[in-house]
């Protein structure tokens, strides 16, 4: 297939799969934006096209109700004048990594978006919850085991009609209207509907004969693993600790790191992630013309 080149867009289809993850192989990214499943998956809610500029993959989104904006170009080829080439089409670069701002920044405006760092774990700590720092969680997981008959369960096509069931059981609960909740319903039944053709990895707790928590990711460098999909039921407490633990001991053991995204500044969110002691995070930022 031959990419579309600059000024040509076009819109993200499983088709491009081949091409696009060729540039996050060859250049890649440790954020979470950064692999083609994510991008596909929340494709009808962002609306992302691409091309190819000066040699560089440069993927643009048009999220209802917001700015347009492009991602970091992937890629080592005259990268000032493509991000000059992309500030033309769009009026910002978001989630762009600190590391290529210190490599391309110059000249712009950029200021850190703490809402979309991206929290990463050690492997070694998700999969053992060793030490003293890690005593609730272990607390929680052997109440979970004395009160409840479980199993993990690798997902593959065969379990999407249980996945499906249990993705609505746990939207329904949300009762969340709000366009970003419609396009995270949609992304994950995305995700459940090509789970395959993605390359994706999936795991599943089921508690008393039925599936309860589900965990989908992917790789997205040699050494780090990305999850994009954490559901688990509020029926039992210590299910999520033990989901959590489990999908990266049985998906992700030979990955070094574990991404599991940002936390968009909702303040459970981030104490929960922050409760499992990152590694470190991977900053991004926003970038601007100058005035």
């Amino acid at each position: 297939m031959n990419p579309p080149l600059f000024p040509e867009f076009k819109p993200l289809l499983l088709e491009d799969r081949p091409v696009i993850q060729e540039f996050f192989d060859r250049h890649p990214f440790e954020a979470s934006e950064y692999s083609f499943g994510n991008n596909f998956i929340w494709r009808h809610f962002d609306r992302p096209r691409w091309t190819v500029l000066c040699g560089n993959l440069c993927l643009v989104f048009d999220p209802p109700g917001q700015p347009s904006y492009a991602l970091a170009p992937v890629g080592e080829s005259e990268i000032p004048k493509t991000i000059q080439t992309l500030l033309d089409v769009v009026p910002r670069l978001v989630r762009v990594p600190a590391a290529f701002i210190q490599k391309h920044g110059a000249g712009f405006l950029h200021e850190p978006e703490r809402d979309a760092f991206d929290y990463v774990y050690a492997t070694e700590d998700l999969a053992e919850l060793q030490g003293k720092k890690f005593d609730g969680k272990r607390n929680r997981i052997r109440k979970f085991e004395r009160e409840h008959a479980w199993r993990y369960i690798p997902v593959n096509d065969s379990h999407r009609e249980t996945c499906q069931k249990l993705f609505e059981e746990w939207f329904a609960e949300k009762d969340d209207g709000a366009a970003m909740a419609v396009g995270q319903k949609t992304a994950i039944q995305e995700a459940l509907i090509h789970f395959r053709a993605l390359g994706l990895s999936g795991g599943a707790i089921e508690v008393d004969g039925r599936f309860a928590a589900l965990s989908i990711g992917e790789p997205l460098t040699r050494d780090t693993a990305v999850i994009h999909i954490e559901i688990v039921s509020p029926c039992c407490e210590g299910l999520a600790q033990i989901m959590n633990r489990e999908f990266v001991r049985n998906a992700f053991r030979d990955f070094a790191f574990i991404n599991r995204e940002e936390d968009l500044g909702i303040p459970g969110l981030r104490r929960a992630k922050l409760s499992y002691q990152p590694h470190h995070f991977v900053e991004k930022f926003r970038l601007e013309r100058r005035l």
